[in-house]
């Protein structure tokens, strides 16, 4: 992320030394570090919500198409037994369906 090496650290440690003075220093660096830790961690949290986030989107999505699926696949079954069912009907029934119907006359 930022590239400092080594002697720049030395340079920030000097200036810190001469600023803050040998008494404080290292309760600021103790603090500086506590704080850097805190914001590590609430780095890595938003990190993990984010990454929740687009896996439930990702699992919502799935979900759809195997409802979408589910359903169609049922309307097709759906369609095949009403035709299956009407053509069983029609092969018991051979006689009611070839049978011309006679109008009745009127008085």
């Amino acid at each position: 992320m930022f590239d400092i090496g080594f002697s720049e650290l030395m340079v920030i440690g000097l200036v810190a030394l001469i600023v803050i003075g040998p008494e404080r220093l290292p309760r600021v660096a103790r603090t500086l570090g506590h704080l850097t830790g805190r914001l590590q961690r609430y780095v890595a949290d938003v990190k993990a919500d984010i990454n929740r986030e687009v896996e439930l989107d990702e699992l919502r999505k799935m979900k759809d198409s195997v409802q979408q699926a589910a359903t169609g696949f049922e309307n097709s079954v759906q369609s095949e037994l009403g035709k299956t069912e009407s053509e069983l009907n029609a092969a018991a029934n051979p006689a009611a369906a070839e049978t011309p119907k006679i109008p009745e006359k009127s008085a």
